[in-house]
């Protein structure tokens, strides 16, 4: 049976509830699980101040209502869906969700499901995902790839000069970075994780004080009683 027969959906078919849980197995190392975190949890700082996007990974994405899944097929272990409501999700339901597929995928390779994530996934994506964006990264030996979809036909995306692949959809590079794939600004800052932020926080923090305290010092010097300044 074709992928685009597996799919057909009857015009009298009754959707099931869309309260529906994950049926995904857990990623194969903690190279791929801490990966995966990254991703999200850097985008979702980025963004911290909208509330038009769904992030999440190695969720199943429910798009049949007859519920029906190839054995080779899994949730995306990162995927961004666009111009939905920001909240925690159980799944992600299609006929729940304005029938809204993912804006952007990413997959991370691994012995085991590279062929997989390289040819069905590959083809589900491009030809009834519609996925904009799709990307493969390997946690392990770092092979990295981007397609755009173009007349319904996935092309690869034309690294720059830092070998960093632009994402239309998210208006953000992704490069690898110490081994991780990470997201990088148009202008090319690496977007931070919270503890790469509070650090940054903290050093600011810091500089500030040493600011100040140089300040403070030559008033002493010029005989200014700091204490009098209100």
């Amino acid at each position: 049976m074709s992928v685009a027969q597996d799919l057909a959906t009857p015009d009298n078919v009754i959707f099931p509830p869309g309260d529906l849980y994950s049926n995904e197995p857990p990623l194969e190392t903690d190279l791929h699980r801490l990966q995966m975190t990254l991703l999200i949890q850097c985008l979702e700082l980025l963004w911290r101040d909208r509330n038009d996007f769904y992030v999440s990974g190695n969720i199943t994405i429910y798009y049949s209502p007859r519920q029906r899944k190839s054995e080779d097929f899994r949730g995306p272990d990162f995927f961004v869906v666009l111009g939905t409501e920001r909240k925690p999700r159980k799944s992600w339901v299609l006929w729940e969700e304005d029938g809204k597929y993912p804006n952007v995928i990413i997959e991370l390779l691994s012995d085991s499901t590279a062929l997989t994530d390289k040819g069905l996934k590959k083809q589900i994506y491009q030809d009834t995902f519609r996925t904009p964006e799709y990307f493969w990264f390997d946690p392990q030996n770092l092979e990295f790839a981007g397609f755009v979809l173009v007349a319904g036909k996935y092309q690869a995306i034309e690294a720059n000069a830092q070998g960093w692949l632009w994402s239309q959809q998210l208006e953000l590079y992704l490069g690898v970075e110490q081994e991780k794939l990470r997201f990088f600004t148009a202008d090319g800052q690496l977007v931070a994780t919270p503890e790469e932020l509070a650090e940054q926080e903290k050093l600011r923090a810091e500089q500030e004080k040493q600011r100040s305290d140089r300040l403070a010092a030559k008033l002493r010097e010029l005989g200014i009683d700091l204490d009098s300044i209100e």
